[in-house]
């Protein structure tokens, strides 16, 4: 990929090649003392995707790994709290202790004062929602009529609603575990 003279370049030891074989993670430790390349890795590796390499292909990347690099583009930026952001299933690929990470992201672009869209299944992030809009009753060509709208408390309250019969039981476990604790 590259030539010997290239290749023969090095900064702290490191050649290109080296660089782009690292992780994210590894870059942060790498870069740590240059601070315009380590605002970017650690905004990288705030949405989860610290294990990616720094040379890896962009056409490798998941759909969710894609809108999180997205993402990370938009919150290196000063925020003007002004923006609509729309995630289309940002969990997809996800682990489960990867979405507390997600919610973190999500949380810190509305508290920048921003608005947030996300088109989601993962209940994990539905009952943190300030506001629900579930439509059906099918998916694809038997849906797009609103079923249920409101928080999730609200939403679980309907009959009708699919979602309200996997929300609610979901809804009230978090109850209790945060009651218990």
């Amino acid at each position: 990929r590259y030539n010997r003279e290239t290749l023969s370049v090095k900064y702290k030891g490191k050649s290109i090649a080296d660089v782009l074989a690292m992780t994210i993670e590894e870059a942060l430790v790498f870069f740590d003392k240059v601070p315009n390349i380590e605002k970017f890795l650690r905004v990288l590796s705030d949405v989860g995707l610290g294990y990616v390499t720094l040379g890896q292909s962009a056409t490798t990347l998941s759909g969710g790994e894609a809108q999180r690099m997205k993402l990370s583009k938009e919150l290196a930026k000063r925020p003007t709290g002004r923006t609509l952001y729309v995630l289309d299933e940002p969990s997809t690929g996800l682990h489960f202790s990867d979405i507390d990470m997600l919610l973190g992201v999500i949380h810190r672009l509305v508290d920048q004062g921003n608005t947030v869209l996300v088109i989601e299944h993962n209940l994990d992030i539905l009952k943190h929602a300030d506001y629900l809009i579930d439509l059906g009753p099918e998916g694809g060509s038997g849906g797009g009529q609103i079923i249920a709208a409101g928080t999730p408390e609200e939403v679980i309250k309907n009959k009708e609603s699919p979602t309200a019969r996997f929300l609610a039981p979901y809804l009230k476990g978090s109850a209790a575990k945060v009651s218990a604790t």
